[in-house]
Order: C-alpha cells, then sequence, then structure tokens
C-alpha cells in the first residue's frame, strides 16, 4: 500500500528526515515509535505533502506520490489525522462529519455517518454539539471519523492517544482494531508502547530523523536492549 524509500525533509536549514525507509501493506498497521522531536510528525506530514520531500520516493498504491499537494494526495485514497486534530470548533458533529465527506472507491462500502457512529457510539449522542464543546478524546474521535468520511484506503494516525484519559485510549485502541478489521491500513506515530502493541502488526523506530530499527511487535518486546536505547524517558 504504503512504500517510503530514501525520504529526507528539511525546515529551513534544519535538516529533520535522513533516509527514512518504510512500509505499510494491505490491511495491516504499523507504528512508527520515537521520542519527541525524533521526527515522527514530520514523517507523516512529509508522507502526506505537508512537509515538501528533498529527497525520497513516496510510493502510494504503486504510484508515486512525493511532491504532489496534500489535496492530490488525499484524492488518491490517503487519509490524514494530524496531532492537533483541527477540528472545526463552530460546527457542529454532523457538520464536520460532512465537511469531510468524499465519494468511496468503486466496489468499496462507503463511510457514513451510522457506520462511524457504530465505531464510535458517543458520538451518535452528540450530532448536533459543535466541535469545540468537545472533550479532547470526543475530538480525538471526532478528527478520525472526518478523516474516515473521505473513504480512505490508508490512514495516517499521528499521536492518536496522546493526552488522552486511560479509559479514552482504550476505546481508542478498539477502534483502531475494528478498523483493521475492516480492511483498512494504518500508520500510525506514537510513544505509547503499551497502546501501539496492542494495536499494531509491526513497528519501526525513529530517533533524530532516521529509522533505527524495524520489525515485529512480538520481536520489539524481546528486545529489551532496543526498547532502553530509544523509547525509554
Amino acid at each position: 500500500m504504503l512504500s517510503v524509500t530514501g525520504l529526507s525533509a528539511h525546515y529551513g536549514r534544519a535538516h529533520i528526515l535522513d533516509d527514512v525507509a518504510l512500509e505499510v501493506g494491505a490491511g495491516e498497521v504499523v507504528v512508527l515509535l520515537g521520542r519527541n522531536g525524533a521526527g515522527k510528525s514530520t514523517t507523516m506530514k512529509a508522507i502526506m505533502g505537508l512537509v515538501p520531500p528533498s529527497a525520497g520516493s513516496i510510493r502510494f498504491l504503486g504510484q508515486e506520490i512525493a511532491g504532489r499537494e496534500p489535496f492530490e494526495i488525499a484524492r488518491r485514497g490517503l487519509g490524514y489525522v494530524p496531532e492537533e486534530r483541527r477540528i472545526f470548533a463552530e460546527l457542529t458533529v454532523m457538520e464536520n462529519l460532512e465537511v469531510g465527506r468524499r465519494v468511496a472507491p468503486p466496489g468499496t462500502a462507503p463511510w457514513t455517518p451510522e457506520r462511524l457512529f457504530a465505531l464510535f457510539p458517543s458520538l451518535g449522542g452528540m450530532r448536533d454539539r459543535p466541535g469545540g464543546r468537545m472533550s479532547g478524546g470526543e475530538q480525538q474521535m471526532l478528527t478520525i471519523a472526518r478523516t474516515l468520511m473521505g473513504n480512505p484506503r490508508l490512514v495516517l494516525l499521528d499521536e492518536p492517544s496522546e493526552g488522552l484519559a486511560p479509559v479514552v485510549v482504550e476505546r481508542m485502541a478498539k477502534a483502531i482494531r475494528a478498523l483493521k478489521a475492516e480492511g483498512l491500513s494504518i500508520l500510525l506515530s506514537e510513544q505509547n508502547l503499551h497502546f501501539a502493541r496492542v494495536v499494531s502488526d509491526r513497528a519501526a523506530i525513529i530517533e533524530k530523523g532516521r529509522i533505527r530499527w524495524g520489525g515485529t511487535i512480538p520481536e520489539l518486546m524481546a528486545a529489551d536492549a532496543v526498547r532502553e536505547q530509544y523509547l525509554s524517558v
């Protein structure tokens, strides 16, 4: 579904990403792990075209998307849930969902508000509530639901558990597992190793803009030295 090779990116003169490589297969959940400032969010933004890559290849569904505009990448079926959520505070839940609506590809079941309310039941009870009057967890669910209204083939989830109460994190994990069961591919960035291990198939660890380790979740949990070196606080 997604293949990234040799990806580099800069903010001005600052070299943020260096030779990043990762892959996400069909129906697979891959987590990009790392400490604050390691390059996780920049990797997501570079894939989505929000940060122009200075080098490398980004292939989605077999087509090169590096250098494309974000709206073009979205139209090809790549969804993006930003760390900052960015819901429309003055719009209701239903209006936020309508903003994200996009026709589903032929032969696929479209995401509808009712399907999304089954995935996120709390949203169903606040259809007319403005986004600015929702909790952080509810806003995170709404942001994911709005992205799904675009009927993406693969979703980039940037720090979905950050700042959420443990009970909301568990609901988020359940939702991600349900999306995987629907056949959706997901690349998520995380610092929460417990959350990552219960939803992901494989992991890649990024540190100072470079991928330092990659493997399955069982391999990561068996690699004590790797976790200590790159993930401990």
